[in-house]
């Protein structure tokens, strides 16, 4: 099968092909484009990252495709894999050499051996990923699709190439990555292969933490997210790499009064706030923003079900979630760490009359991180009565409106007393200690209620005032 010249033309033609397929002619190699920028050109998505096969060396071929592209071109050679990158500008070209591959059944590290095309194609992930496009002169164009890759994308299907079991067991990151593309794409698991990653699920055990949360970032990118999310519930992965968010699956009801499924309240915030915004982290306060219900689910015979505090405890749980899952534990998760700690406050200000010192404290503690709250807070907002989600919403408007006229006037965001603790040490001439820390925090607990203004001589008259009550004068 040739596909159009003109398709051709588009897709496979520059600089980078031409000499590819020079290079391979004149060793005598056979070379295909493979994979995933194969499997883009036909789901129309972008994709700089080119995979070429030969049969051969694939290392051979890369260094002389790189010393005929000449300069600014990179060239990694990655011996123990028999792999090779050419990298050239903006563009990168990974090569290998065709191989077969059989597997331990302790490790994802198969044994690798020189194989032809059709050995190399059938030990890909899924048959959407196994479709190869010759760069040979003579054969240029020709479309190698042995397990009707083309058919399944027509269908939205993803399907392994083989034995599903046999796929998952050798190496089970490929459950992970078949979940993945499904959230990706939008297509559905096949049924056998389905069930194989159920059956298969304990396999994930031998997997790498690392390897694990690089596939569930890329679901939770996905432009709907929660298809991977609950497609790893039903196979039994989430249990496995992530029991907390599991954990809150399920609604009770007592006396007659019942409480939501946090599960898939959490996962239709996730999807809302991905309307939104592509920031991971921003994704990862959606998804842990009420992390902590199940640990402070409560019974109230006057109040009902409560959960109170689950946005502290919340914040304090996604440290240890980070560090088992091996997330960053820098300002990344210190970001989240904020956001799951403040998602109530907004909240709070919708519901209550919005006093102009609330609206300060929320400025100051949220700092420049306050449009994402908000934009948290509104994705929050999963009630069914679409009249309620307008109210709600109308009077988000609201607290946005206040946050900026209070921002104008008392530039609170991020803001540090207009005296500090070293200027009270002189003014006083005492030495550091709490008295210090006390008379720093009533000049910022008077500007944020409103107080006194934002405003140096303001703070001085207020600290002279608090420090008598302390028996301390100006030395000056």
């Amino acid at each position: 099968m040739h596909l159009d010249k003109e398709y051709i033309d588009k897709h496979f033609s520059g600089k980078i092909f031409d000499i590819i397929s020079e290079c391979a002619d004149e060793m005598g190699l056979e070379c295909y484009a493979i994979g995933g920028y194969v499997r883009d050109i036909f789901l129309h998505r972008k994709s700089k990252d080119i995979d070429i096969v030969t049969v051969g060396k694939g290392i051979d071929l890369a260094a002389a495709v790189a010393k005929r592209l000449g300069r600014p071109t990179k060239l990694s050679v990655f011996q123990s894999f028999g792999t090779a990158q050419v990298k050239h500008k903006d563009i990168e070209v990974e090569f290998v050499g065709a191989r077969k591959e059989s597997y331990e059944r302790g490790s994802r590290k198969p044994f690798v051996e020189d194989g032809t095309l059709e050995d190399d194609q059938n030990r890909r992930d899924f048959t959407i990923n196994a479709l190869a496009i010759c760069l040979n002169k003579n054969r240029y164009g020709e479309l190698l699709d042995p397990f009707g890759g083309l058919e399944d994308m027509e269908n939205c299907i993803i399907r392994t190439p083989l034995d599903p079991d046999i796929t998952f067991s050798d190496d089970p990151l490929r459950m992970m990555r078949g979940i993945r593309f499904s959230s990706q794409l939008g297509f559905d698991i096949e049924s056998k292969t389905f069930d194989a990653i159920s059956k298969n699920k304990e396999r994930i055990s031998i997997v790498s933490q690392e390897r694990i949360i690089d596939e569930l970032n890329k679901i939770v990118l996905s432009p709907k997210p929660s298809i991977g999310f609950i497609q790893l519930d039903k196979t039994g992965l989430l249990e496995l790499i992530f029991p907390e968010l599991l954990a809150l699956k399920g609604a009770e009801t007592k006396d007659g009064i019942g409480h939501k499924d946090n599960f898939y309240h959490t996962l239709t915030v996730l999807d809302n706030i991905s309307r939104k915004t592509d920031d991971l982290w921003l994704r990862w306060a959606a998804i842990l923003h009420d992390i902590a219900k199940p640990a402070t689910k409560r019974w109230d015979p006057k109040l009902g079900w409560t959960f109170h505090n689950h946005n502290f405890v919340g914040a304090k749980m996604t440290h240890s979630i980070f560090r088992q899952m091996k997330l960053p534990l820098n300002e990344k998760m210190k970001y989240v760490q904020k956001l799951v700690g403040l998602h109530m406050r907004p909240i709070a200000l919708v519901e209550d009359v919005v006093s102009d010192s609330a609206v300060r404290r929320l400025l100051f503690e949220a700092g420049d991180d306050i449009e994402d709250l908000m934009t948290l807070c509104e994705a929050d907002i999963t009630s069914k009565n679409p009249d309620r989600v307008r109210r709600f919403l109308k009077n988000f408007e609201i607290v946005r409106q206040k946050m900026k006229d209070i921002e104008e006037k008392d530039h609170v965001r991020n803001f540090q007393p207009p005296i500090s603790g070293e200027e009270i040490m002189q003014i006083f001439n005492i030495p550091q200690g709490a008295t210090v820390g006390r008379l720093k925090s009533s000049i910022k607990d008077a500007i944020l209620d409103g107080v006194i203004p934002n405003e140096y001589d303001a703070a001085y008259k207020y600290l002279v005032e608090k420090a008598e009550a302390l028996s301390l004068k100006p030395v000056n």
